[in-house]
Order: C-alpha cells, then sequence, then structure tokens
C-alpha cells in the first residue's frame, strides 16, 4: 500500500476542521493552535489507503480529544462530570496531590458565579448543555458574531477569576 500523502490530507480537510475549531473556541490565536494540535495528532495514525471520508471521521474524533483536553486544561476540570461522579472519584482516589475533583467543580461554580449574567449564560450554554455557538446565540437574543466575542471574553475573565480564587 502506498503511504499517506499527507499534503492530501491537509488540504482536503484544513478548513473543515478550521471552522469547527474556530466555532468552538470562538478565536483565531486558540483556534489556529487547536486545529494545527488535531492534525499532528491525527496524521501519524492515519491507515495507508484509507478513504477521504474515514479520514475526515478520524480527524472529527480527534478534534473531539484536542477539544476537550483544552477546555479541561482551560477551565480546570472536565464540565461533562456528573456531580455523583465527583463524589464517588474523591472517595476512590488514591492520594496524588492533586486537588479533589469535587473541589475543583466548586471552584468552578465559583468562578461562574462571580461572572456577569451574560458571560455566565454563555458558558454554561456552551460547555454545559454542549449547544453550539448558534444555538446560544439564538437563546441568548444576540447574534453568532456578538456570541463569539461574549464567549471570548468571558473565558478570559474566567481564567483571570481562577487565577485569582487560586486555580
Amino acid at each position: 500500500m502506498a503511504p499517506p500523502d499527507w499534503e492530501a490530507v491537509y488540504r482536503d480537510n484544513i478548513a473543515s476542521i478550521y471552522r469547527l475549531m474556530y466555532s468552538k473556541v470562538g478565536n483565531q490565536p486558540d483556534a489556529e493552535d487547536l486545529t494545527s494540535q488535531v492534525f499532528l495528532g491525527a496524521l501519524p495514525h492515519l491507515r495507508p489507503g484509507a478513504s477521504g471520508g474515514e479520514v475526515h471521521r478520524y480527524l472529527l474524533a480527534t478534534a473531539r480529544t484536542v477539544l476537550a483536553n483544552h477546555w479541561r486544561r482551560h477551565l480546570g476540570v472536565q464540565l461533562t462530570t456528573l456531580d455523583e461522579e465527583v463524589a464517588a472519584a474523591d472517595a476512590d482516589a488514591e492520594p496524588t496531590g492533586e486537588e479533589p475533583a469535587s473541589r475543583r467543580v466548586q471552584r468552578v461554580r465559583r468562578v461562574l458565579g462571580a461572572l456577569p449574567a451574560n458571560y455566565r449564560t454563555i458558558l454554561e450554554l456552551r460547555f454545559l448543555s454542549g449547544c453550539s455557538l448558534r444555538e446560544s446565540a439564538a437563546r441568548m437574543g444576540i447574534s453568532v458574531g456578538n456570541a463569539k466575542v461574549v464567549q471570548y471574553r468571558a473565558l478570559r475573565r474566567a481564567a483571570e477569576l481562577g487565577q485569582e480564587t487560586g486555580s
């Protein structure tokens, strides 16, 4: 089998992966960084001879993982964790010197509570409810462009608040 044509894979998929990343993070620098992480993570693992559809699906799966890691690092907690799972994880956890998950969840709640209402709403819709940027904008009664700006500012302010509270 012929080795994969990396340039063709990149050329055929870069626009859609970048658009996906931009729609999720709402700013160009992060979208560019995350897009590069997707390709750097996926390309070495692509099967020679894989169809274009298979390659695209693998890139999308890699993109989901890259995004999850980005938000976990950025906000300090996996936002899809249920409270009961957090309590169970804390009870079963071995002492590692890391902050317990329940404390991280409490910190996220404190940060969200300290944000202005529109910042809190956009973050809750996007990352806790899993709404798209378009859905979030519609629910908030604002344009998609405005939702991107609000999301970016909310994330920046949440990061500042997280630093202030000792994250």
